[in-house]
């Protein structure tokens, strides 16, 4: 007689655990994954950004960096953001843009009128749109390729190292060149999914800039004869680990 309770029992917990089963398989479809559907991501970015044929001066090349000198031209920290719609799993595009926060300095850079002892920095400001597309995904990674296009704005900062003090209202002793152009580049990257709305990868990119030429430039120097130290076709590569955060629509 105790075996038909028993079985009672076996069978009302079977019942309520294919009840559960198919309520979670009922819950799945209502809300499908992020991938599956319109999202935008949020994405940070932080790494490096060299220059191999464009170094500050002739006597300080490689840049600075936390991992050291990279190459023979200019490199150094680069911080970004980025904005993307993704429609579906297989495109995106968006906005994004990347800066230097700390550029290589040189202290002994000379130049100008007069032999004057100066300090030279160049910093970069790039700001533009993009698109990605996402030929693999698996269940944790996802492998994208993409371009960019946009803005490309150097500055190029000279400060006098012996420089009087004066007060603000007469003067400065550093004064900042700027020029801008076009940038185009390349771009790849590799994102682990660590949840469904959080990620992290490493982005790979080659810009091509197309600035004005030496000639075009004279009418951005200053009046001691500080200009713009880059000018025509500059080759430029990005390294950076990336944080995104998917946001539903």
């Amino acid at each position: 007689m105790a075996l038909v309770p028993r079985a009672a029992v076996a069978c009302c917990a079977a019942a309520v655990l294919s009840i559960a089963g198919e309520s979670r398989a009922d819950d799945t479809q209502q809300r499908p994954s992020l991938l599956d559907r319109s999202h935008t991501v949020a994405e940070a970015e932080a790494g490096i950004i060299a220059l191999p044929t464009a170094p500050i001066s002739a006597s300080n090349r490689g840049g600075s960096t936390p991992i050291g000198a990279v190459g023979n031209g200019d490199a150094t920290i680069e911080v970004g953001a980025h904005i993307l719609y993704r429609a579906d799993r297989a495109w995106a595009i968006g906005a994004g843009a990347t800066f230097a926060p700390e550029p290589t300095s040189d202290h002994n850079f000379g130049g100008g009128l007069g032999g004057l002892s100066r300090t030279h920095s160049r910093s970069y400001l790039f700001l533009g749109g993009e698109f990605r597309f996402f030929p693999f995904r698996s269940r944790w990674i996802e492998f994208w390729v993409g371009a960019t296009a946009g803005t490309i704005i150097v500055a190029d900062r000279f400060t006098t190292n012996n420089a009087p003090s004066v007060p603000s209202l007469l003067g400065t002793n550093q004064i900042t060149v700027d020029t801008s152009g076009l940038s185009l580049g390349g771009q790849t990257g590799l994102d682990y999914l660590i949840t469904d709305s959080l990620k992290a990868g490493l982005a790979v990119r080659g810009d091509w800039w197309l600035l004005p030429d030496q000639a075009r430039q004279v009418s951005s120097c200053d009046a001691i004869n500080d200009c713009p130290t880059l000018h025509g076709a500059v080759a430029a590569f990005e390294l950076g680990l990336t944080v995104g955060y998917r946001i539903p629509l």
